[in-house]
């Protein structure tokens, strides 16, 4: 029995299996061949990365495995897909970077294909103690990519930091997990469903509830549980804050899906306070602290926890249309972000690395196909039509106003129109201010994300009845 059960498991975690083995060896190689082999390692890493995908759409079976504590379905495959191509654009952009930076080392793209992998198990958790093992797999990785850079204090800071309030955030989501599990005498998402239905809703459960949502804000960046976000991103290499504004996020958000709309669907009155709550408040703090800046990654920073709110949004309407909404938003967040990051890493001098958004005065003179790309890429952050951005915003808003959260979409709008401020003032000064120091010539994997990425964020994806939006209704309708 035992036996037949992991024969049949074994084709449903292929792409976990694929990436688990492929780290070790990768692993190996870098133990034996040192620090030469850096380049090497990095190649190959991207090439499991893509042998993954390929084997998760071409090869692997949707269905549960090892009784019901993984699950691939439409909506894992969807959300493991984002994951999978913002950890190989991350990787390809490290690159140049991480030579330049002096910290070209093999466990850079190891540990980004081991939380990679800790991602994976994530979106297709399946029970509380699977949601746990990814989110951790993932989460160890990071502490030491965010530190990575040892001889930059910076870096240094920034990994402690994450490392701290991670633990915090991870002591809090245990405690909520074991409330549920101590109420509800079940582990398996579908199971604590049913046990609600039939035991009905007890104080002890939500506070459980409350608990688990909390430590999963934490990796979203969500408020009030954003406060390392600003520190880690402008401390940690550029590459990597890349990595933590993309894949992690993705994980995180289809995790926090699965958790409240299979979970707690018999609840769904209790977690929506919760999501409308921490969405609000992540919409407007995003939008206002973030007017302030002049680093750009601390600007992006901010940027992230304002579109984690957005994508709450449709998550708050818990239904068809508001997954639907959340998959596409993070589709195109995605892109957006691995965009703009490209332009920040590009913004190099022969004197060193700048990140100051001032330093990209002038830029339409000094280099105007980086200029053009930046500014399509701030119009579709700040959600201007036609590009992608807006109908990301346009899908959560309208599945809020299905649902009757009017006030919910009303504050997302405002707080578009307050966003709309910092993201023009770059295009402002890109355009219109005198040109500043000429950067480098822009590196050409940096190159080849930039212009997909902006190719990317035109509307023709999004259109009803285009391939994204048929595989996100198709992933959307996986809980209903």
């Amino acid at each position: 029995m035992y036996s037949q059960m992991v024969a049949s498991s074994l084709p449903i975690v292929g792409p976990e299996l694929i990436m688990a083995g492929g780290a070790m060896l990768l692993l190996m190689i870098g133990v034996f061949a040192g620090e030469r082999s850096a380049q090497t390692v990095t190649g190959l890493s991207v090439a499991l990365i893509i042998i993954a995908g390929l084997w998760l759409v071409f090869v692997t079976p949707y269905g549960e495995a090892f009784g019901g504590s993984f699950v691939l379905d439409p909506f894992a495959g969807f959300m493991k897909v984002l994951v999978l191509v913002g950890s190989a654009a991350a990787v390809i952009m490290s690159v140049g970077f991480a030579e330049s930076e002096r910290f070209n080392r093999f466990e850079f793209p190891v540990l980004i294909v081991l939380s990679t992998t800790g991602m994976m198990v994530m979106v297709s958790a399946g029970d509380l103690i699977t949601l746990y093992l990814g989110l951790e797999l993932q989460s160890l990785a990071i502490y030491v990519l965010a530190a990575i850079n040892r001889d930059s204090a910076r870096s240094t800071e920034a990994g402690l930091k994450y490392f701290v309030l991670g633990a915090l955030s991870s002591g809090m989501l245990l405690y909520g997990a074991s409330m549920v599990y101590g109420f509800t005498g079940q582990i398996e998402f579908g199971a604590i469903a049913s046990a609600i239905t039939g035991e009905g809703r007890s104080l002890g459960l939500v506070v459980g509830l409350v608990f688990v949502l909390a430590g999963l804000a934490f990796k979203i960046s969500a408020v009030p549980f954003h406060m390392w976000t600003p520190d880690v991103y402008e401390g940690a290499p550029t590459p990597i804050t890349a990595f933590l504004a993309g894949a992690p996020k993705v994980a995180a958000m289809a995790l926090i899906t699965r958790f409240t709309v299979q979970g707690f669907e018999p609840l769904q009155v209790d977690w929506q306070q919760i999501i409308v709550f921490i969405s609000i408040a992540s919409m407007a703090f995003g939008a206002f602290a973030a007017i302030g800046q002049r680093n750009f990654k601390r600007l992006m920073a901010y940027s992230s926890i304002g579109h984690m709110g957005f994508a709450l949004v449709g998550l708050a309407a818990a239904n068809v249309e508001g997954v639907r909404g959340v998959l596409i938003y993070m589709t195109v967040y995605l892109a957006m972000t691995l965009g703009t990051f490209a332009v920040i890493l590009a913004m190099r001098r022969k004197d060193g690395v700048v990140e100051e958004i001032e330093d990209l005065a002038g830029l339409s003179k000094t280099n105007p196909v980086m200029a053009l790309f930046l500014t399509i890429l701030m119009l579709s952050l700040a959600g201007l039509p036609p590009l992608a951005g807006f109908f990301a915003k346009y899908f959560v808003f309208m599945a809020a106003v299905e649902a009757e959260l009017y006030a919910l979409a009303v504050i997302g709008v405002l707080a578009s129109v307050v966003g709309l401020y910092y993201y023009l003032r770059i295009v402002k000064l890109m355009w219109f201010d005198e040109p500043s120091a000429e950067f480098v010539p822009m590196a050409m994997e940096l190159r080849l994300v930039l212009w997909a990425a902006a190719l990317f964020i035109f509307p023709v994806y999004l259109f009803i009845g285009g391939p994204l939006f048929t595989a996100a209704e198709a992933a959307a309708r996986t809980f209903f």
